[in-house]
């Protein structure tokens, strides 16, 4: 287990960089270029006006491995010979974005280096069961900054499946011990109703788990394909996270079209934007 130095100048935040973020999910193996080419910045830039600020980043999917899985039905097993092509096209499309964001994060200055989950990662009924940790710990120890991604896993009863990277952190969570999780969307937070619906609702600051179960029926899907589920899949996720973790941990769920806002959240961890999950 890696200690996480408790010094604001030594925090450990884990950050995602959600795949309706980066990529546009209604088109096909494309990437939003600007959206990432900013963050990337921002990214670079935190890291500048915080020394001892540790990351370990992952990013979604998008309109990369989601389009492939649903289309080969790889979340749900893989069995065929024709599964097994599926299961091989979605590692590469998630590969092929993952090289993309890590072009763009260097370029920016960030000492990527990239891990690619399905190299060991293993689960049991979709629900991830080992992943070596390891290599994260290395990077951290030498100042560099560890990148995971949404992508296909052996599975001991189906085959294989996906895993996002919101399981990807459930599990390296409890082993690593950041004192937050970011998660960046195209979403400002947590509403009471739907925004791309045009349904109105109301920014939520803060989630319990004891106020979880009143959200549900406001918490529906992404907008586009996600084979990984929506916004009601990852709160739920964290706040099972949650359960494994120091009473301090907080994860943030913020908008990363807003310019700057990544910067200043990851430089400040008292920053109030976004919705906050907390244990209470």
């Amino acid at each position: 287990m890696l200690a996480a130095d408790a010094s604001p100048e030594g925090e450990l935040v884990f950050l995602k960089l959600g795949g309706s973020l980066v990529t546009d999910k209604t088109r096909a193996l494309t990437v939003r270029t600007d959206v990432l080419l900013r963050l990337s910045s921002e990214l670079a830039a935190a890291l500048a006006d915080r020394p001892g600020l540790r990351l370990v980043l992952g990013h979604g999917s998008g309109s990369f491995g989601h389009v492939l899985a649903q289309r080969h039905g790889t979340r749900r097993g893989v069995h065929s010979p024709e599964d097994w092509r599926g299961y091989a096209a979605t590692a590469r499309a998630a590969a092929q974005l993952n090289r993309q964001v890590v072009d763009a994060l260097w370029d920016a200055g960030v000492h990527i280096l990239p891990l690619q989950p399905s190299a060991s990662a293993s689960c049991r009924a979709g629900e991830l069961t080992t992943m070596d940790e390891r290599p994260l710990i290395a990077a951290l120890e030498h100042d560099l900054v560890p990148l995971v991604y949404g992508d296909v896993a052996l599975d001991v009863e189906q085959g294989g499946t996906i895993v996002s990277t919101e399981q990807i952190f459930s599990w390296l969570a409890p082993r690593l011990l950041p004192q937050r999780i970011v998660l960046a969307g195209e979403v400002p937070g947590v509403f009471t109703a739907d925004p791309a619906a045009g349904t109105g609702g109301e920014l939520l600051p803060a989630i319990t788990p004891a106020t979880l179960g009143q959200l549900v029926p406001a918490l529906g899907g992404s907008r586009g394909v996600d084979v990984t589920g929506g916004m009601l899949t990852k709160v739920s996720e964290m706040v099972n996270l949650l359960r494994k973790m120091p009473a301090s941990t907080v994860v943030q769920i913020i908008s990363g079209l807003v310019p700057d806002l990544l910067r200043a959240v990851l430089v400040d961890p008292a920053y109030e934007a976004g919705t906050r999950i907390q244990a209470s």
